[in-house]
């Protein structure tokens, strides 16, 4: 596929979400940078790796890499769909949950849990993406909505999984590593409900509310504040994450 339509509002967005990811990026090693302790150095290297990640998605998205056309069973041609950002999004998001499972201090269960549920939720949302209809009784939009709709069932219980066993461990920490997680968990909670509402009205869900050029930017603004604003909250919140770090370490003690 080729690049997007130069001076387009797709364009623009994309190039948006790659210098922001990438400032975000240098945003962050700075911030690290001299950080000796090895506890929470793994903070900034998980979310340094989440902005460059998506740094990178963009940037192929921008150059027009990472997409492709769709032809539906019924001869409709959906003729952008960036799969690129299921690749950013398959790598980033289980990088964030383990951010906020750090913080709360989750042992490896309920990490793997919740890894499994995003996975779970992005790999069906990129089959939804991808669903021509083609051999299947459902109409193309029925069969891409059905997807949706799993991908939901995924997101809804890990939804459940952060309100309950995530929080009720983050709230045996200290107030300050609490109220930090509460903060981090209900950006995430209303950023990634975002996401779905986005994709069902736009070009992907078949329902066409908004074009593609305003879906471009819906989804540039959520990539941004769900991982380099979420990134600033957390990684300057320092004597919190001090707090969190010595208390992994009694733990593992």
């Amino acid at each position: 596929m080729s690049a997007p339509p130069s001076g387009s509002l797709e364009q623009i967005a994309l190039g948006i979400g790659t210098l922001g990811m990438a400032l975000g990026t240098l945003a962050f090693v700075a911030m690290g940078s001299g950080e000796t302790d090895e506890r929470k150095q793994e903070f900034f290297i998980i979310t340094t790796f989440i902005a460059g990640i998506a740094s990178v998605a963009y940037f192929s998205m921008f150059q027009g890499f990472g997409v492709i056309s769709v032809e539906l069973a019924n001869g409709t041609t959906l003729e952008r769909i960036y799969w690129a950002r299921y690749a950013d999004w398959l790598f980033t998001t289980p990088l964030l949950l383990l951010d906020l499972g750090l913080l709360a201090g989750a042992d490896r269960n309920t990490l793997a849990t919740l890894v499994g549920l995003d996975a779970g939720m992005i790999v069906t949302g990129l089959v939804g993406a991808l669903a021509t209809g083609g051999g299947s009784s459902l109409s193309p939009g029925a069969t891409r909505i059905a997807w949706w709709g799993i991908s939901c069932g995924f997101f809804v219980v890990l939804l459940y999984y952060l309100v309950s066993t995530l929080s009720n461990l983050a709230a045996q920490q200290s107030g300050d590593v609490a109220s930090l997680f509460s903060t981090l968990r209900n950006l995430v909670i209303v950023l990634w409900t975002a996401y779905p509402i986005v994709w069902i009205i736009g070009t992907e869900g078949t329902l066409n509310i908004v074009g593609l050029g305003v879906e471009t930017v819906l989804f540039m603004v959520l990539d941004l504040t769900a991982k380099v604003g979420f990134g600033f909250i957390l990684l300057r919140s320092r004597d919190v994450l001090d707090q969190a770090s010595a208390a992994a370490g009694v733990a593992a003690d």
